[in-house]
């Protein structure tokens, strides 16, 4: 488990892996699996799920998400306090989250031009006891420490403008703006979309290949 300098509550992070998927699954069967029971699939996805209902499309996610974790695709961090998971953060290379780039709102956004790995940044979600404590925050630095071990390269974030903004899960344009991150474009009404380098840390690790579902 890594530790982050941070302000009370203390934090740690942990990757998603095998061992800390039970942390993953109960913090997430909590709250019904996040979301209309995504179980943060929905940009891991290249097509809608069209399960034949809510149920069943709950039970498709929660055990995609458990077979990518298992082979080692999925990929993410959970915050700790205290030894229990109170919050999440899901980044990855783009081909691993290809829904974004599928719809209209990001073909007409500047392209990316020789800047290396391209990395997205996507869900974040936080225990309700735990919100507006830096949870977050904490998040999106202990996932920019973790790309620059992969070998860093451009990471794109899509935050919220507002807090009234439907898709909050994003992250907010300030928290953004605070670890360094330059607004790039306008991401339809209620979302902007930012950049930034990530430069190499350490030794990059092998990834396994991503398993392209229906969702």
């Amino acid at each position: 488990m890594k530790v982050l300098r941070s302000a009370p509550p203390a934090l740690a992070y942990r990757r998603l892996t095998p061992s800390t998927w039970p942390d993953f699954e109960g913090l997430f069967a909590r709250y019904g699996g996040v979301q209309a029971g995504c179980w943060c699939m929905f940009y891991r996805r290249d097509r809608p799920n069209r399960a034949a209902s809510e149920r069943l499309r709950q039970q498709e996610n929660r055990r995609d998400r458990a077979e990518l974790v298992r082979t080692g695709s999925s990929d993410g961090l959970l915050v700790y306090c205290d030894g229990t998971a109170v919050g999440w953060c899901q980044f990855a290379p783009r081909d691993e989250l290809p829904r974004l780039e599928r719809g209209r709102k990001y073909r007409l956004v500047p392209p990316i031009r020789d800047v290396g790995p391209l990395w997205r940044i996507t869900c974040f979600f936080v225990d309700r006891p735990f919100r507006r404590r830096g949870v977050a925050e904490f998040a999106l630095r202990a996932a920019l420490r973790e790309i620059a071990r992969e070998g860093g390269g451009t990471v794109e974030a899509f935050p919220a403008t507002h807090e009234r903004a439907v898709a909050l899960w994003f992250g907010t344009e300030s928290m953004y703006a605070r670890a360094g991150f330059r607004k790039v474009a306008e991401f339809g009404r209620s979302n902007v979309l930012m950049r930034r380098t990530v430069g190499a840390r350490g030794r990059r690790r092998a990834r396994a290949p991503r398993s392209r579902g229906a969702a």
